[in-house]
């Protein structure tokens, strides 16, 4: 009932900035958790920051000082603003939100984007 859709992924040189959006639709009552998610090639999926229930954000220590998550005003919208991009940092991104609909409990997925830090 809740979808997920990001963008803004691409190509970036190292050191250069990229800010990510995550979009939901949906009968949404409460969003109770926020999280980005990255996979790069050959690892496992890695929590890369987050929003809590209690409203603290917590990022990797990988992208400590270089990644800044925070909520759209208007919408249902998530953004991880990303900078000083590093060739570690190439991965398939994922949003996800866990919260309450009229009817249900949900944890939604994206279907990820895609980002390539290389010279």
């Amino acid at each position: 009932q809740v979808q997920l859709v990001e963008s803004g992924g691409g190509l970036v040189q190292p050191g250069g900035s990229l800010r990510l959006s995550c979009d939901a639709s949906g009968i949404i009552i409460s969003i109770n958790y926020l999280a980005w998610y990255r996979q790069a090639p050959g690892k496992q999926r890695e929590l890369v920051a987050e929003i809590t229930s209690g409203g603290n954000t917590n990022y990797a220590d990988s992208v400590k000082g270089r990644f800044t998550m925070s909520r759209g005003n208007a919408k249902n919208a998530v953004y991880l603003q990303m900078s000083s991009l590093i060739p570690e940092d190439t991965a398939v991104y994922y949003c996800n939100l866990r919260g309450r609909t009229l009817a249900r409990g949900y944890d939604s997925w994206g279907q990820g984007t895609q980002v390539t830090v290389s010279p």
